[in-house]
């Protein structure tokens, strides 16, 4: 096997044209050197200089040689950087998921505040609900993902879990809507007979829920006028006056021509958006990622 010590030899050997000179130059007798360039040529099976009586110089073989044995002199010497960036996070990959809705509060300062301190990181997105985010985790698809609870008993031993955000609902609805006369907050009793837009309870059963208790709260029985798993499209058919919406407070920062969010009047529930990724996963970048978000967190 070629040594780095033998190609260094190699190199200072091919740049002096001249073992004693190579010699001195790496502070070492003639003798080991002369067998260290010979041990090379065994190795290869080839002559890499030409001896004359006059003097060295490089065979065919030697001129081949001589660029990628500096090539890889210069890689090596890279390495101890290269394996301690590694070590720190700052070299790899990282796969993140993410519900739409983290795309309109944590995610983004997130995002770019990791590119700016790991640039040499490269980072996989990907948009997926909480119930696919979830079954990638199990099978190693992704590193980690942002994504509403809860998270079911099954995962307690696979998957940690940490609270990243906690907001409210806010009503979304058409600009057209008599009850947006006032920027008051409103009560869902005033929005009778408005269809309601909202995420199939197949994927978000949690979510769905808690939407579905705010009506009843209030003594109504919510109209489900449209399904839809984006939350840009929600919105999207609240703009076409499709209906209404309980979001997030923080979807408020999608703005989409026709559509007024205002602050419910009547109690709402919290609605946790946390960070969840394998136990077992003890990826550098993973826990480099995972720091930055406690740090940017959004609730207490």
């Amino acid at each position: 096997m070629i040594e780095i010590r033998q190609l260094r030899y190699f190199v200072a050997v091919a740049e002096e044209m001249h073992v004693g000179r190579a010699a001195q130059r790496l502070h070492m007798t003639q003798p080991p050197l002369s067998q260290s360039i010979q041990g090379l040529e065994a190795l290869l099976g080839v002559d890499l200089f030409i001896r004359q009586k006059r003097g060295i110089t490089l065979s065919a073989a030697g001129l081949a040689l001589l660029p990628e044995a500096r090539r890889l002199i210069k890689d090596s010497l890279a390495l101890p950087e290269l394996v301690q960036s590694a070590a720190k996070g700052e070299l790899g990959q990282l796969s993140v998921a993410f519900v739409s809705t983290a795309d309109y509060n944590l995610l983004p300062s997130v995002l770019r505040d990791f590119r700016k301190r790991y640039p040499q990181v490269q980072l996989s997105l990907r948009e997926s609900t909480s119930d696919v985010q979830l079954e990638a985790l199990r099978t190693g698809q992704i590193d980690v993902g942002l994504m509403i609870p809860p998270i079911p008993e099954k995962f307690n031993d696979l998957l940690h879990y940490q609270t990243v955000i906690s907001e409210p609902l806010i009503l979304a609805a058409p600009a057209d809507l008599p009850v947006l006369g006032s920027k008051k907050p409103v009560s869902l009793l005033d929005c009778q007979g408005q269809p309601l837009i909202i995420f199939p309870r197949a994927i978000a059963p949690a979510f769905y829920d808690s939407i579905v208790g705010c009506f009843q709260q209030v003594g109504l029985t919510p109209d489900i006028g449209q399904e839809a798993i984006q939350m840009q499209t929600i919105i999207g058919l609240v703009s076409a006056g499709m209906g209404i919406a309980l979001v997030p407070q923080s979807v408020s920062n999608l703005n989409r021509p026709g559509v007024i969010y205002r602050e419910l009047a009547d109690a709402t529930p919290q609605i946790e958006t946390g960070l969840a990724w394998r136990k077992d996963n003890h990826s550098p970048v993973l826990n480099a990622f995972i720091e930055l978000v406690r740090k940017n967190i959004l609730c207490p």
